[in-house]
């Protein structure tokens, strides 16, 4: 056996044979209000197109962005100004994208965040002002006015020969820049049933919440309709509305339950295990692949009197070195704790060990479910 599987069923077995008597349970708890979204309770997102005016020649080449010039003298026109059949040049003016969220229960003449992005080809829009831009919604109609100063947090400085940017010059924000004008009418104190949605679904959470919440009021008011739902109905002769049952609810710690999977994102070499994930008895072997290759160039003269000249010939030299391991036993019940701390002792990449946990699972000895980004 090599001494990388060695050291590898050394350090497994010895934190399988100690940790696991001992390895207390823990099951992670949270309060209901941060694991459950409420029915109704949900922001809307805006959109809206506009202009960005003031820029310092870092705006839009109209040349190339015919919206911006059209939009340019649509909005000349609306103001009096005709600019019909005449050519229009202008580097301060952008054409963006404005886009915002719409809180919940939000009222009529409060103000909300807006961003801004570039449409065509900008440099930057530091400095620019947005015009009044109405914001809609996914039914067409317009919740919200934009306008104001916009800041952004990069900025690009160039010269003949260089250029500098920092972060991204091309999108900016609004602080307080969106007005509400519509409001999206909800009464929640006249429901009489809500639903509860599960952040992260999952029959025994789902079930866990329904039985927290019929324990602390006494009578049957929360029922789980399926592992993201949660149905509450507002018990007959309580004191007080729905939005009253929810404040006394929303603070009762649940223990939360999920199922055993693995994140791995390849690009990154990013892997995210959770606590459940097990490993049955498996043998694994890794095999040690080394390329080398060397590029000797050879000059290579013509014949006499041939009247060619002297060329380089390519010579390419690859050698591939194999070293085989034997089977390594990896024994059942082996515990995240226990084979991340046996990894990380051994000095493990990510690389590798995205490919053994993908292996171990196509082997079927892997009771966890895993998600490649």
């Amino acid at each position: 056996m090599t001494t990388f599987l060695r050291r590898l069923l050394a350090v497994l077995l010895t934190l399988g044979a100690i940790a696991a008597p001992f390895a207390p349970v823990l099951a992670a708890t949270a309060r209901i209000k941060d694991i459950v979204d409420i029915e109704g309770v949900r922001e809307n997102q805006l959109v809206g197109y506009g202009l960005i005016v003031g820029l310092n020649g870092t705006g839009d080449s109209l040349n190339n962005s015919p919206f911006t010039r059209q939009s340019l003298q649509a909005m000349l026109e609306r103001l009096g100004v005709n600019t019909q059949g005449e050519s229009v040049r202008t580097a301060n003016v952008a054409a963006v994208m404005v886009t915002a969220n719409l809180p919940p229960f939000a009222t009529q003449g409060s103000r909300i965040d807006i961003t801004v992005s570039a449409l065509g080809d900008s440099d930057s829009l530091q400095g620019g002002t947005l015009l009044v831009t109405p914001l809609l919604g996914a039914d067409g109609e317009v919740y919200a006015i934009a306008q104001g100063p916009v800041v952004i947090n990069g900025f690009k400085a160039s010269g003949d020969a260089a250029t500098v940017i920092s972060g991204v010059p091309t999108t900016g924000r609004i602080t307080n820049g969106g007005l509400i004008e519509r409001e999206i009418g909800f009464e929640l104190g006249t429901q009489r049933t809500l639903r509860l949605a599960l952040k992260n679904p999952d029959l025994t959470t789902a079930r866990r919440i329904a039985m927290s919440i019929n324990d602390f009021i006494g009578v049957p008011t929360a029922t789980p309709e399926d592992p993201a739902t949660v149905r509450i109905t507002l018990p007959y002769g309580f004191n007080g509305n729905i939005v009253d049952l929810l404040t006394d609810i929303e603070q009762l710690v649940v223990d939360t339950d999920m199922p055993a999977k693995i994140v791995i994102d390849e690009n990154s070499g990013i892997i995210v295990m959770g606590k459940d994930v097990r490993v049955s008895t498996v043998a694994v072997a890794q095999s040690n692949l080394t390329v080398t290759i060397s590029e000797n160039p050879t000059v290579v003269q013509p014949n006499p009197l041939s009247l060619g000249q002297t060329a380089v010939q390519p010579q390419t030299n690859i050698q591939v070195l194999t070293r085989d391991s034997n089977l390594a036993l990896v024994e059942e019940s082996v515990t995240l704790q226990q084979l991340v701390d046996g990894l990380n002792a051994l000095g493990i990449s990510p690389r590798d060990l995205i490919a053994i946990l993908q292996s171990i699972k196509a082997a079927g000895a892997l009771q966890a479910e895993i998600e490649v980004l």
